[in-house]
């Protein structure tokens, strides 16, 4: 994905994903927020691995306070501890809400301070995690999101 048209029809790609909770108008809530978390996905993504192994390796030992170790894995001021990426996201399209609440809790401290700026999470909250439990038959006469009611 080194072409950035790839990378903008990747963003239309998970769009697409959110056709059934976003009407076309609402997608202004959400593109921004996505955007963001793919260009700081696409940055992470040739250290995720060492990143994950470092992290299992360490979590639960003495040092408390793992991002500035984390940090130099990753070759950023920034790193994500998720097991998931955007293309896992995209993989498991019936799981979204929680997957992508994951991915975005998976952020180092100061990557969540912008990501929480956006209040993503609780748009998250609000229409995918209503639109996951729809589509699993878990809302049984339930059509609108709660705030379309």
């Amino acid at each position: 994905m080194n072409n950035f048209n790839d990378k903008i029809n990747f963003v239309w790609s998970i769009a697409e994903l959110l056709r059934g909770p976003y009407k076309p108008n609402q997608y202004k809530d959400v593109m921004l927020p996505l955007v963001v978390l793919r260009r700081l996905d696409c940055v992470l993504e040739p250290t995720k691995d060492s990143v994950l192994e470092k992290y299992e390796a360490m979590k639960g030992g003495k040092v408390q306070n793992l991002d500035p170790i984390l940090n130099k894995v990753s070759g950023h001021n920034f790193n994500n501890i998720s097991k998931f990426t955007f293309k896992k996201l995209k993989d498991d399209p019936d799981n979204l809400a929680a997957n992508l609440t994951a991915f975005i809790k998976g952020f180092s401290a100061n990557a969540r301070d912008i990501i929480d700026k956006f209040g993503f999470e609780k748009e998250i909250k609000k229409r995918l995690d209503w639109w996951d439990k729809l589509k699993s038959n878990q809302m049984k006469g339930e059509k609108n999101p709660p705030d379309e009611e």
